[in-house]
């Protein structure tokens, strides 16, 4: 008697196997264009120093820039339903490269302020497309380990990116633009050569972004995103400000900032197989959780070692939470909708920046425990609100395909 045996998978193939080629030209644009993100982070030093604009007149164009994200979230949910995923992702990386270009050659505030408002706009437009091209490609069981996968080609271009811009500014910041520039054209080659259009075929599907509205369950998770988008931006505007308001200097920050960068690029490809098994709301409210307990332990330390030990501590819980927020939305949206239904997410993002600075600031004023134990109030309450919402969105899952959202 012969016996059948079954290979088991190998380790690697458990983490990054069974996906379509499309996929990796998703990934690997997506890295390259996080290796040449060289100009946003560095922005508010450019134009304070190499344009030699005042403090409130940078504040004024990252404002103008930052409302221009918000918008583009809906902008390019609508084009990615209606034109399509292929067309609006390559679109905007391309729009991206001339505009960088153009900023980087505009020396009056006009035309600086003109050139942010348009990069606003066209910057961020790939991320309603690219997260509907995932959710069209990847089928639903393994949504939540490829966008953890596109989490962390993100996180480790980014890493390096930080890196190169620092070094590169030294030589010039019409440096960074050309780079951004460049990888913003090679993003957008890819996926227009090598990945097809995947929005589905319009049939008698209709609705707009009056049908996501309507949709309760959306709303309500959308609300949450904005909560916790809230609580986790803190660590790029309050956090350096708390600091160096207890005497440490701005090195310590960087060095406490390297330490989230590090357990990202490392620890996300060990765990993200398994948390893609589970449910994904009830992970991603373990995460919303341990992101909380991370931010309100901020509020006892003041030397660059505990710093440190509470970046490690959100960091854990922002691994936790990787590739969840995508396959939820996923979940939620009806095929034809997902690119406004990813637009509307976003929104979420781009409001949770510009309210981040806005009242951390003004809670970081009435102290640093004031600050750091409502934000970590407020992030138990998302995840609190995502347990709730959880069996919805579970019954959402389990529902037959129809051609609107469910209320």
């Amino acid at each position: 008697m012969t016996s059948t045996v079954v290979e088991k998978p190998s380790l690697l193939r458990a983490r990054i196997g069974g996906f379509p080629r499309a996929f990796w030209v998703l990934f690997t644009g997506t890295f390259i264009n996080r290796l040449g993100t060289m100009v946003e982070p560095f922005i508010g030093i450019y134009l304070t120093q190499s344009r030699g604009m005042s403090l409130a007149a940078a504040g004024v164009v990252l404002a103008v820039f930052g409302v221009g994200s918000l918008v583009s979230q809906l902008v390019a949910g609508w084009l990615t339903d209606r034109l399509g995923r292929r067309a609006t992702l390559s679109g905007g990386m391309v729009a991206t490269a001339f505009t960088m270009i153009a900023l980087g050659y505009s020396t009056s505030l006009p035309a600086i302020v003109a050139a942010m408002a348009v990069l606003g706009l066209v910057m961020d437009a790939y991320r309603p497309a690219s997260q509907a091209l995932l959710a069209d490609l990847i089928p639903a069981h393994d949504r939540p380990r490829a966008y953890g996968l596109i989490f962390w080609a993100i996180n480790l271009g980014f890493a390096v990116a930080m890196i190169g811009g620092g070094l590169l500014a030294h030589s010039g910041f019409l440096w960074l633009f050309w780079i951004d520039a460049i990888t913003s054209l090679v993003f957008g080659a890819l996926v227009w050569r090598a990945v097809p259009e995947t929005r589905p075929e319009r049939g008698r599907e209709t609705g707009g972004f009056r049908d996501v509205l309507r949709d309760r369950l959306m709303v309500a998770y959308v609300s949450l995103t904005l909560l916790f988008t809230f609580v986790y931006l803190q660590a790029y505007t309050t956090l350096p400000l708390a600091v160096t308001a207890a005497g440490l200097p701005a090195s310590a920050y960087g060095l406490a900032m390297a330490v989230n960068g590090l357990l990202i690029v490392v620890v996300q490809p060990l765990i993200g197989h398994w948390l893609a098994r589970h449910d994904p709301s009830r992970v991603l409210a373990l995460g919303l959780t341990v992101t909380a307990v991370g931010f309100a332990l901020t509020a006892l330390v003041s030397s660059a070692a505990g710093y440190a030990v509470t970046v490690a501590i959100w960091t854990t819980g922002e691994v936790i939470t990787a590739g969840m927020p995508g396959a939820l939305v996923a979940i939620m949206a009806p095929p034809h909708l997902r690119g406004r239904y990813n637009g509307l997410s976003g929104v979420a993002w781009s409001a949770g920046g510009l309210l981040a600075p806005l009242i951390g600031t003004r809670l970081l004023a009435a102290g640093q425990g004031v600050l750091w134990i409502t934000v970590g109030v407020l992030g138990l309450l998302a995840a609190v609100g995502q347990l709730a919402i959880g069996p919805a969105i579970r019954r959402r899952a389990t529902a037959p395909l129809v051609s609107g959202p469910a209320s």
